[in-house]
């Protein structure tokens, strides 16, 4: 399979980066070909400016500014985002991608009348999100899973009708120690080996 892997932290010693690590050689060890999208290392733009918005739903025109995001995105077979959880749901740079690169008649189609939008990406037969968060897995739960519903809910239906999905959290990433994050590791490792 070809996987795009969409890495979003900015520093280069975090944890989230050894999560990233783990993810690309556990795929490329289980046959997989990886495209790793480091945001911040090219240095991408979140920003959706006036101009690019008053293009948005101009087809073709809307293309230009993120082209080269959309062919890598149309290239893959999977979709892996590696990130840490702030504010419950993704970085400021990994939203700006989403909002900036999952734009119409690329990623979806307009809704016409009382339908609801369809999606155009059925290339993507599989989506993982591996995160980390600073709250109890309770408090999240109760916050509603933003983050997790923005991924496996809101981009899925964009996707294969069969696409499967995987989540992978350590929660209180903030407190938790040595062993948790080996754990979380080896859960990033044995997950990725699996998949087919």
């Amino acid at each position: 399979m070809k996987v795009l892997l969409v890495y979003c932290h900015p520093r280069p010693d975090s944890f989230t980066a050894s999560v990233k690590d783990v993810a690309v050689e556990a795929l490329v060890a289980a046959g997989h070909e990886v495209d790793l999208l480091d945001l911040y290392a090219e240095g991408f733009d979140p920003v959706m400016r006036a101009g690019e918005r008053g293009l948005y739903h101009t087809r073709d025109a809307n293309r230009a500014p993120v082209a080269d995001h959309l062919e890598r995105l149309k290239a893959a077979e999977g979709l892996i985002f590696v990130y840490p959880t702030w504010w419950y749901a993704q970085p400021a740079m990994l939203k700006g991608w989403l909002e900036r690169v999952f734009i119409p008649h690329e990623t979806f189609s307009m809704p016409e009348g009382n339908q609801p939008i369809r999606g155009l990406l059925p290339n993507i037969r599989f989506i993982g999100a591996i995160t980390s968060l600073g709250s109890p897995k309770w408090w999240w739960w109760l916050m509603g899973r933003p983050g997790q519903r923005i991924l496996l809910t809101g981009i899925r239906v964009l996707c294969a009708p069969a696409c499967t999905t995987l989540w992978l959290a350590l929660h209180r990433i903030d407190v938790v120690g040595a062993d948790a994050r080996e754990a979380h590791l080896a859960r990033v490792r044995q997950a990725l080996a699996r998949l087919r």
